[in-house]
């Protein structure tokens, strides 16, 4: 039995893996025999509508299987889809296709092994819980918001008859609420505890009041006690993957728990990490939040997904590719365009090539990977691999720790210069054309209050840009001296150490494409 064995339970078709446990060990014990990963990121073109993805999992998949077959110990860590979205998983979920997808894809569209639902019910707990404090006059208001997996527009906002006047309530989708947050950001249980405890319930005559104050932690560290343990499932061809917390990498994280993904570098040499949406959305937040902000590692290798139509057919958009591929070379990050091909499309290889060429992009890897899954890009990846190799992709020499000063946290930053710096080098806005909505500086004020009120600087947390999918600015098809990043309003969550931020088009509970 290998030490992994030990922290590890069959649940169904799958194993969970107790990761905290794992790496504690791993911690208390350092002659204990392990690996140090380099971890790959996986991300994409913005897509032109945000119900159609460019192929980051099904990529991810293939890239998997490739490298294993070139001898390489490669494993991916996956995000678990929302059910609700994909409609149970009719208009894709989270498990690749054809011959890029995992053994048991009904499992990860339809639910895994129950964590969304758990985390569904600890929140939803802790609502309850809102609920009683405002019979019992601790609170007045409740701030934290019920969840629901699967989406109802009528629940977006309402309001509950207490008979002392109404009381506000909301309800957004379980992967964007704060508690997935907490889970996808902690290291132990212990720090699920404490952020839960700083979580705060509502107000009591306009002053913050926490969750730690009047509720017992250990009620809703229970119900997570699976919620926390990441998924080892597998690909059609064998490949180790792991799954592990949700989407939604424009209007929440995006991203896999940090947890599963150390927890797989310890065990595997390559780590392709997947994250959600464009390069604008679930890169940015891995780089910006999870590396800069939480420690994660950073990416020895990039790969941007796109499809051929995306990249090419729409003039007023092609400036986004190049962009994105560009905006990650630019931090030390070696990074691979990919062109994940449609049926058809086979004879854009040497057109594709050539357009790539112009833009001073390195070689692009192109492939139907439905069709053909991880032998379409077995061949073509020795740059790939040269990179991982090399100086250039080390994580902590080598080319790359010339950037090191671009990783530094931004903690203290203001929050709208922090969002500038986002806007200026994340969607090539510069600050200057960054502007403010009515009411924006009332709820900049708010929340700068609200977290004055528990010993907190609201320029101490991390900022989570929550914005179209499809988008990167206001108007992306806008000449380029003329595209604006419009900011919306601020809304805290204390107990993840975040702070939301609304610009452009954002919606916290989209509906599922009817197929």
């Amino acid at each position: 039995m290998t030490l992994i064995d030990q922290f590890s339970t069959q649940y169904g078709l799958v194993k969970k893996i107790d990761a905290f446990g794992y790496l504690d060990y791993l911690k208390k014990y350092t002659d204990e025999p392990r690996k140090h990963g380099k971890v790959v990121l996986v991300t994409a073109d913005t897509p032109l509508k945000a119900s159609r993805g460019e192929g980051k999992t099904t990529t991810t998949i293939a890239l998997i299987d490739a490298l294993r077959a070139r001898g390489v110990d490669a494993t991916a860590v996956l995000r678990q889809p929302s059910m609700g979205i994909t409609a149970a998983g009719s208009k894709g979920g989270a498990s690749g296709g054809g011959k890029s997808s995992l053994s048991h894809p009904e499992l990860i569209d339809w639910g895994l092994c129950g964590e969304m639902a758990a985390i569904e019910n600890a929140q939803n707990l802790l609502v309850s819980f809102a609920e009683k404090a405002v019979d019992d006059g601790l609170i007045d208001t409740i701030l934290v918001p019920r969840v629901s997996e699967v989406p109802s527009r009528s629940l977006r906002q309402i309001a509950v008859d207490r008979g002392k006047g109404d009381v506000a309530e909301q309800v957004v989708l379980t992967p964007t609420c704060e508690l997935m947050q907490i889970v996808v950001l902690s290291r132990s249980m212990d720090e699920v505890a404490e952020r839960v405890s700083k979580m705060v319930a509502g107000t009591k005559d306009g002053k913050p009041v926490t969750f730690g104050s009047f509720v017992d932690l250990w009620r809703i560290t229970g119900i997570l006690g699976d919620a926390v343990k990441p998924a080892l499932t597998e690909t059609v061809n064998g490949s180790p993957v792991y799954v592990h917390c949700g989407p939604f990498a424009n209007v929440s994280l995006g991203i896999p728990s940090l947890v599963s993904v150390e927890m797989a570098c310890a065990l595997h040499d390559v780590v392709v990490v997947e994250a959600g949406y464009g390069a604008d959305a679930g890169a940015q937040k891995w780089l910006d939040i999870a590396c800069r902000e939480f420690g994660a590692q950073w990416p020895s290798a990039a790969v941007v997904v796109t499809r051929a139509s995306t990249w090419r057919d729409d003039p007023k958009l092609a400036w986004r590719y190049p962009f994105h591929v560009h905006r990650l070379e630019n931090l030390g990050i070696p990074t691979f365009p990919l062109v994940n091909l449609w049926d058809g499309e086979d004879d854009r290889i040497d057109t594709l090539r050539d357009t790539a060429a112009s833009l001073d992009l390195r070689n692009p890897i192109i492939g139907n990977l439905f069709r053909d899954g991880g032998q379409a890009l077995a061949p073509q990846l020795d740059g790939f691999v040269d990179a991982l190799n090399s100086d250039i992709a080390g994580v902590s020499g080598g080319a790359s720790a010339q950037h090191a000063d671009k990783r530094g946290s931004h903690k203290g930053i203001g929050l709208v210069e922090d969002v500038q710096w986002i806007a200026a080098n994340v969607y090539g806005v510069p600050a200057d054309r960054v502007l403010l909505k009515d009411g924006f500086a009332d709820s900049l004020a708010s929340a700068a209050e609200l977290c004055k009120g528990v010993g907190t600087s609201i320029d101490d947390l991390a900022v989570v840009a929550v914005k179209s999918p499809a988008t990167m600015t206001d108007d992306d098809s806008a000449a380029a001296g003329e595209r604006t990043v419009t900011l919306k309003k601020v809304d805290p969550h204390l107990g993840a150490g975040v702070v939301h931020v609304n610009l452009t088009t954002s919606l916290t509970t989209p509906m599922p494409k009817i197929v």
